[in-house]
């Protein structure tokens, strides 16, 4: 039986949506504190968003499943699994005591919210105009390393004036500048992460490590592609 075109374009609408349900029970188990079990949920719906993307342009979803607004539905999904159940995490684990909690879960979900719905989010190349509230990978580490809390509260205040800042966050899938090693970074990050989480962040020291330079480069890597002109 051969599937027809839209039903091929339908089929990723729906693969998409599956984020939606991953972001529920990543909630369901940050509610209960469960932060291991959250966060593989999370990573399970980064590699769902990584996949997505490229599938939807294959299969042209905006001519054969023009009914459904597949960029709309990525940006509520991605909100939720980036933003709004990290920034709940952050807070309600006690990582950040006191106010420097109530500040950072202010300020995450305000300033993401706006960046969210800013036009001007794309570049030309697909990289992102500033960073693009990727706090699901910045929490993840967080609890990972548990730094002192001035030290978190610090990297949360700049990369939340980052959004709005002229600079250059990679897309490791779409942003075709050094794409070769940006795309191996990311999956080992996204692997990395897992085998945190499964370990219930007390794995290996190389883990940690691991996801602190997978992590710098993804952060870093777009700002120097800025420096660094591209050879023609």
């Amino acid at each position: 039986m051969t599937l027809t075109n839209e039903t091929k374009a339908l089929s990723v609408h729906l693969l998409t949506a599956t984020g939606a349900v991953f972001a529920m029970l990543a909630m369901l188990a940050a509610a209960q504190e469960n932060w291991s079990v959250m966060f593989l949920w999370l990573v399970v719906a980064f590699a769902v968003d990584g996949i997505d993307g490229p599938l939807a342009r294959r299969y042209h979803v905006k001519h054969y499943a023009a009914r459904f607004d597949g960029a709309l539905l990525d940006l509520i999904i991605d909100y939720l699994t980036y933003v709004f159940i990290p920034a709940f995490a952050l807070f309600q684990s006690g990582l950040l005591p006191g106010w420097t909690g109530w500040f950072a879960i202010i300020v995450i979900s305000f300033t993401s919210v706006l960046y969210f719905a800013d036009s001007r989010m794309k570049t030309k190349d697909n990289s992102f105009h500033g960073f693009p509230g990727c706090w699901n990978m910045v929490v993840l580490v967080l609890f990972a390393l548990q730094p002192n809390f001035w030290v978190m509260l610090g990297l949360v205040s700049v990369l939340a004036v980052a959004m709005f800042l002229p600079f250059r966050f990679i897309h490791p899938i779409r942003t075709k500048r050094w794409r070769k090693l940006s795309l191996p970074v990311a999956l080992a990050w996204t692997l990395l992460a897992g085998l945190a989480a499964w370990a219930e962040f007390s794995s290996p020291v190389w883990v940690h490590w691991g996801l602190v330079v997978t992590t710098l480069y993804l952060l870093l890597v777009g700002i120097v592609q800025q420096i660094v002109p591209e050879r023609i």
